[in-house]
């Protein structure tokens, strides 16, 4: 059996060894309610707290402005519903963008059903926002503004600190969904005036059904999960304590290792481009080759399918993705490789790399390997590209 390569770290990654050791005791000997006023539950109470500050230190914010949630998607909904409660009396309008996670867009949809109206902003070519149709789309009865920090199947960063300057300029609330993002590139709530983040464990190396969301401090948000008094009222239920200690662990290791491991990520990242480019003909890098996350590589091929080729890879041990791990049951063709302009037939050809911390040299080269005969097999089947080769 081959050795499994492991390259789809922005779906999920492997929960790091010394965030599974922090985690572990409160499974069997600190397990107690955060809620309890005996000390078995204040130990809990006091695990609680350490994560939130470390999360909130890696953000340069206050400890009380950050709230424990599922994940990402219950981050992403919450900023969403909650907002357009709160603020429905200012305005019913609300700017996002057209490569959002669907989360986001799904979302969008449910509060388009209740009357409030949505503005999908354009990107360029290469997946960035494009900044003056975002200012034009404000109006008086804007209440939010919400832009991903980096997309998750192209891996491109956006121009979030100009962004947050147009919604401070116009007095509308900016939201981003940094689940991407957080604890892979440095981040500081107050510098690109970010008044709502999402963030998700999973993503860093910390455990799955764990998040966090920043709420400024004075932005009027409402509950979201009603019920006690946990997370100040504002998301009721007994906290998962095992999760918010690995969030927290993982943050504190990510934010420590962050510079040395965007240095090794990059190199392995563009030698990877660089690679595929040289060996593979009728192929397209898709997203901003510099401003993109160290660790994300997205190629269309031509006259190829992209589910045909993942089967192809993972029969040669190789875990790859054709985009968003939430949108892998359909059959339509990525919604953000469409907006950034790409035809139907060759968004069908993309493929997502994401490289982790243990992903070496040796094994891209295995997967260039891979990839350059899977493809001269698929090719050599499509007619498709006879026709192409004939015309040339």
């Amino acid at each position: 059996m081959k050795p499994l390569i492991y390259l789809d770290n922005a779906a999920t990654t492997k929960t790091a060894k010394e965030v599974v050791d922090a985690m572990l005791p409160y499974f069997t000997e600190d397990y107690g309610n955060p809620s309890s006023l005996y000390s078995l539950g204040a130990k809990s109470k006091e695990a609680v707290t350490k994560a939130r500050e470390t999360i909130a230190g890696t953000l340069g914010a206050q400890s009380n402005e950050i709230y424990f949630t599922a994940g990402g998607s219950e981050s992403d909904n919450w900023v969403f519903k909650a907002t357009a409660d709160a603020y429905e009396q200012k305005g019913k309008h609300i700017i996002t963008s057209r490569i959002e996670h669907h989360a986001i867009l799904h979302t969008c949809d449910y509060l388009a059903k209740k009357g409030f109206e949505i503005t999908y902003i354009d990107v360029d070519e290469n997946g960035i926002l494009k900044l003056d149709e975002l200012e034009k789309a404000i109006r008086p009865d804007t209440i939010l503004i919400s832009v991903m920090f980096a997309n998750n199947e192209i891996g491109t960063i956006q121009p979030i600190k100009e962004i947050g300057e147009i919604a401070r300029k116009h007095s509308v609330l900016f939201h981003t969904d940094a689940v991407q993002a957080y604890g892979h590139v440095p981040i500081n709530v107050d510098e690109y005036n970010i008044d709502m983040l999402s963030a998700s464990g999973h993503k860093f190396n910390g455990p799955k059904g764990i998040g966090f969301l920043y709420i400024r401090k004075g932005v009027k948000i409402r509950s979201f999960v009603h019920g006690g008094q946990q997370e100040r009222g504002r998301r009721a239920g007994t906290e998962n304590v095992t999760g918010i200690v690995g969030i927290g662990a993982a943050a504190e290791r990510a934010f420590r290792v962050m510079e040395e491991r965007n240095k090794r990520e990059i190199e392995l990242r563009d030698y990877l481009i660089a690679q595929i480019e040289e060996k593979i003909p009728y192929c397209r890098l898709n997203g901003d080759r510099v401003k993109r996350l160290p660790n994300n590589v997205n190629f269309s091929f031509r006259f190829v399918e992209g589910e045909s080729l993942l089967i192809m890879l993972d029969m040669e041990g190789i875990c790859a993705s054709t985009g968003s791990a939430c949108a892998s049951g359909s059959l339509d063709p990525s919604h953000v490789l469409l907006a950034i302009g790409l035809p139907h037939e060759i968004a069908h050809g993309s493929l997502r790399l994401t490289l982790g911390e243990e992903t070496t040299k040796e094994e891209l080269d295995t997967v260039v390997a891979a990839l350059v005969r899977i493809i001269e097999r698929l090719r050599s089947m499509s007619p498709l590209y006879e026709d192409f080769l004939r015309k040339q």
